[in-house]
């Protein structure tokens, strides 16, 4: 659910399109943007809950990807921010629960 709850920030990082997110940050390096920029990200957090509730059924595969490649790097390098967010959109450990078996089949450890 942590790794879910870091792809979804980026799930918001796409330029609009009827049935989905925006897909104008698509092609970004999303390490590169992670390790340098990670901070700036937040003003993206809009999207999150309906990403959530979702299963990021808006999202296209490059977002997807995406989601999954900064989930994993914050919760292996950025704990504290990926922390933060759960208890800021999962308090109740409701999405934790939901993904945390998919997640751990991609890799990533809650």
């Amino acid at each position: 659910m942590r790794a879910i709850l870091a792809s979804l920030l980026f799930a918001s990082l796409a330029l609009a399109k009827p049935d989905g997110y925006p897909t104008k940050y698509d092609n970004i390096n999303i390490t590169h943007f992670l390790r340098k920029t990670y901070n700036h990200f937040f003003f993206f957090l809009d999207i999150i809950p309906d990403a959530l509730q979702t299963e990021c059924s808006k999202c296209n595969e490059k977002q997807k990807a995406g989601v999954e490649k900064a989930m994993k790097y914050l919760i292996e390098e950025k704990r504290d921010v990926f922390d933060r967010l759960s208890a800021k959109y999962d308090p109740k450990g409701i999405y934790l629960k939901k993904y945390k078996q998919e997640a751990e089949k991609r890799g990533i450890k809650l």
